[in-house]
């Protein structure tokens, strides 16, 4: 075999794997472990909403109103925000719009960033459970009562993360775009990870933990929903899921937009592995597998793909010599023009380019990030 077909071939087996072999396997899997059981629990713990943000009043008074709007015993529900670059005027704002008994409003810790404010949040918090979530999301209704119950009904958990749902997933929604079609697919994934083991990660949108598991997390660190699970399953414990706990975020999101938000959650992937490195190592690691299969591999697609292509374009070099290749990329190219120039494939055929070209350029800046140990991503 020459150098050419074997690139050809582990860059595609690679990226095979990693986008279609993996879930289908991990799929398979969990489909032969039969579904444990949440048993009821008759005294609810005590619970802490946790709100990290440097949001405006309105949009902080907004979430709070929806987490006490949740189906749990009131007395056993509390909320806390910590609020990032926090002015004591903008502190006495929002604590004027938040003037309720369960409601405590603090300032971040120095230094910024989201875990500023989930530091400062959890030593203020006084729940048994600690429930994460964003400013821009709003829960079902019995969407804590269902993590809850899951997390305290087996002691081997010590994380449950819930389901994410965009504007594409509400019924009667006109279609998916790649980002929604994307989590489509990792919520069942992360669900078939938790029945076999763990998930990889759950979404900081929304997730809980018992407090007494909780530690605070290092300055400037950017995906606590990766390193929170991860630390806890190396120590042992376990990472549940629940597709039926929904999380709702009604912002519809551009290939823009979210070029923006995946350079920083890959490069926080990046900075996992350079802050946790036991996540790289088997015997450190029990859910190794699924962590080098999830979230290593991902990151290297972009540089799978120029590796399939080169071997690609030497295999049929070799194969069918230069005249022909030079044939085949215009006849390509020509394809290409007229998909363009037709009115009915060509703002599907861009806008398939944009968000393809987006996201593998933000997997590109982050690795760049990585490389570099940029951790200040936060924009």
């Amino acid at each position: 075999m020459s150098a050419s077909e074997l690139t050809c071939a582990a860059a595609a087996g690679l990226l095979g794997w990693t986008w279609f072999g993996y879930p289908l396997a991990i799929w398979l899997l969990s489909r032969l472990r039969s579904e444990e059981q949440v048993t009821s629990v008759h005294t609810l713990p005590t619970v802490s909403a946790v709100l990290a943000t440097r949001d405006d009043v309105g949009l902080i008074a907004a979430r709070v109103a929806d987490f006490l709007k949740a189906d749990y015993p009131e007395k056993s529900l509390e909320v806390v925000v910590g609020v990032d670059g926090a002015t004591a005027a903008s502190l006495s704002a929002i604590r004027a719009a938040c003037d309720l008994p369960r409601v405590t409003i603090v300032a971040a810790d120095a230094g910024g960033g989201k875990v500023a404010g989930l530091n400062a949040a959890v030593r203020a918090a006084t729940g048994d459970v600690l429930v994460f979530s964003d400013v821009q999301q709003r829960f079902a209704p019995d969407a804590i009562r269902r993590l809850v119950t899951r997390l305290v009904s087996d002691a081997r958990l010590a994380v449950v993360g819930g389901a994410l749902q965009l504007p594409g997933d509400l019924p009667g929604a006109a279609g998916r775009s790649p980002v929604e079609w994307y989590w489509a697919m990792e919520r069942q994934l992360r669900a078939a990870e938790a029945r076999l083991h763990s998930s990889v990660g759950v979404s900081g949108s929304i997730y809980v933990t018992r407090r007494a598991d909780w530690q605070p997390m290092p300055s400037q660190l950017i995906l606590d929903d990766v390193w929170l699970p991860m630390r806890l399953v190396m120590g042992g414990g376990r990472v549940g899921y629940d597709l039926a706990a929904k999380a709702w975020d009604a912002r519809s999101t551009t290939s823009t937009a979210e070029k923006v938000r995946k350079v920083r959650t890959l490069t926080g992937n990046f900075q996992l592995m350079a802050w946790l490195p036991g996540v790289l190592l088997p015997i450190r690691n029990p859910i190794w597998v699924q962590f080098v299969s999830h979230k290593l591999l991902r990151l290297m697609t972009p540089w799978l793909l120029m590796m399939l292509l080169v071997g690609t374009s030497g295999v049929m070099l070799n194969r069918i010599g230069t005249v022909a290749m030079v044939q085949l990329l215009g006849a390509a190219g020509l394809a290409a023009v007229l998909v363009l120039l037709w009115p009915t494939t060509r703002g599907k055929a861009v806008r398939a380019v944009e968000w393809g070209w987006s996201l593998q350029a933000a997997l590109v800046e982050a690795t760049v990030n990585g490389v570099r140990g940029r951790w200040d991503v936060w924009r």
